[in-house]
């Protein structure tokens, strides 16, 4: 459990906020509408109306002690960029902001975020991924060059084990599990028999992912 200080309580930060309800976290939530923060309280530790940009207000709340601290501000970006310096002047310890265009998350990282946030961007690249083929069901993005799949069994597969695949030799891509009536099997071995009603995640280089599933 991590304590976590989240401020901006728009739609982004909302669902942040719920999120981390359900994984049972440690959150402080702030914003400057009253509103915003009276439908959060019941879903975090606790909630403050405040001016994030006002620095004798979040030394008030005691920025070094969160683990992590969210600027989930969305539609003032000199706000959110004020917001972030002032975090990491006054001590925090990671300060994670929310970015709307590119130049934005430059700044940001340039003036406090250690990482930023662009939900737009990044739902659209697996938006992109995800519904260009229709082979693909799910797809994360672990660096510039590797990244997990969630595709189909093709076609010559099915029916053969993962051992008779060999996968990982040809290709030097690593099936992680499969997955059968929303069931995640993680215990694959060679002798794991690849049905026509199954999928698999897949790990491995994006563009030895790209040739084998021709994605």
């Amino acid at each position: 459990m991590k304590s976590i200080l989240l401020i901006g309580l728009g739609r982004f930060g909302r669902h942040i906020a719920l999120q981390l309800n359900q994984l049972g976290h440690q959150v402080m939530a702030i914003d400057n509408t009253e509103e915003r923060v009276n439908d959060i309280l019941p879903f975090v530790t606790n909630a403050q109306i405040g001016d994030s940009t006002n620095t004798e207000f979040l030394e008030s709340l005691g920025v070094r002690n969160y683990d992590v601290c969210i600027v989930a501000i969305g539609s003032d970006f000199q706000s959110s960029l004020e917001t972030t310096s002032n975090l990491k002047e006054l001590g925090a310890k990671f300060v994670v902001s929310r970015a709307a265009r590119d130049v934005h998350a430059k700044f940001l990282l340039r003036n406090g975020a250690d990482e930023v946030l662009y939900p737009e961007k990044q739902i659209a690249k697996w938006a992109a991924v995800r519904y260009s083929s229709d082979h693909i069901f799910d797809y994360i993005k672990l660096d510039d060059s590797h990244a997990i799949f969630e595709v189909t069994v093709p076609k010559p597969w099915i029916g053969m084990s993962v051992g008779q695949i060999d996968i990982r030799k040809k290709y030097n891509i690593n099936i992680m599990a499969v997955k059968q009536n929303g069931k995640m099997d993680l215990s694959v071995s060679s002798d794991t028999v690849l049905t026509e009603d199954k999928t698999m995640l897949v790990l491995g280089e994006y563009k030895a992912l790209q040739k084998c599933f021709h994605i």
